[in-house]
């Protein structure tokens, strides 16, 4: 009988490890050509949007859809796995903090595959729900990670964001975005980071814009990288704004733009040197979210836990 898993059920499920090891292994499978993965896409609503996702996964055995609806009462998400070898519903699966952990899951694996050696400080703009995650993932994934630098505009946000993650507040946005891994995390449409603020050495993981005229990175950003990076090519072509505008402007072309899957399977070497400024661009795609609901029923059936619809 399929698996029905809450929210809370989930958080008390899964670490940050289990979901760096279960985005890590989807990275090794989309590699091999075990997972065919589909973008997103957006229905409008009258107030709001509608968007479905899905991916198979040979390996897995699984297949997956996530979908969710943004309204101005909440954003309910919710992911159903079907059982591919038994043909039958697998686990339906309440899915915003599955979405939380594999958003940062992704970044941490960027930043085990191409920060600098022994990064010391990460940088964080932006101080909502997924930035927690962000730092939660990349600590895991570069433990010699010391300092934490946070910033967003709203001062009492900052300030219990710090208390939560134990982070520093920076005073600007540049405090944040002079560290050795930067992540932005925001719902801003106009770019949060500047290039010229970029130490070298720096990875940029670019997780909150999602639509094609919406940018956390300016054109410096790009022009200073000497690795371009994303999850799926064909999602960046139709979401990133970080990268469809510098397309654009002739500043970068799509031949430049790899898929981070590749970096994990050893096809591509992202970073030459220490000083070298690398980014990777994050829209969060199907594949990852079937990954890491698989890694949950597993645990949940394991421990007990969750209920039979």
């Amino acid at each position: 009988m399929p698996l029905y898993l809450t929210e809370s059920e989930i958080a008390e499920l899964l670490t940050p490890a289990d979901a760096l090891g279960a985005i890590e292994a989807c990275f090794e499978r989309l590699a091999r050509g075990a997972v065919e993965n589909r973008p997103r896409e957006r229905l409008a609503l009258e107030d709001g949007v509608f968007a479905v996702m899905a991916a198979t996964d040979a390996e897995l055995g699984l297949a997956g859809v996530k979908t969710y609806t943004w309204l101005p009462a909440g954003t309910p998400f919710v992911v159903v796995l079907f059982d591919l070898e038994r043909a039958e519903v697998a686990a339906v699966l309440e899915a915003d903090k599955l979405g939380q952990l594999r958003t940062g899951a992704a970044s941490g694996v960027a930043a085990r595959q191409l920060a600098k050696a022994d990064p010391r400080s990460l940088g964080v703009i932006g101080c909502g729900w997924q930035a927690e995650s962000q730092v939660a993932c990349i600590r895991e994934a570069c433990p010699t990670i010391e300092r934490v630098v946070a910033y967003c505009r709203n001062a009492r946000r900052l300030d219990a964001f710090c208390q939560q993650v134990g982070a520093e507040a920076g005073e600007t946005h540049r405090d944040a975005g002079e560290q050795d891994v930067v992540a932005t995390v925001t719902t801003s449409k106009d770019p949060v980071l500047r290039g010229e603020w970029l130490q070298p050495g720096a990875l940029v993981c670019a997780v909150g814009a999602n639509e094609a005229g919406a940018r956390e990175l300016d054109n410096t950003v790009i022009e200073r990288a000497t690795f371009v990076c994303c999850d799926s090519r064909a999602q960046a072509r139709r979401e990133s704004g970080d990268l469809i505008e510098p397309v654009q402007q002739g500043l970068l072309d799509w031949l430049e733009v790899h898929e981070l899957q590749d970096v994990v399977a050893g096809e591509l070497r992202g970073r030459d040197s220490d000083d070298d400024i690398v980014v990777f661009k994050s829209n969060g795609i199907a594949a990852w979210d079937v990954a890491i609901a698989a890694a949950a029923i597993e645990l949940a059936r394991e421990r007990g836990v969750g209920r039979d619809l």
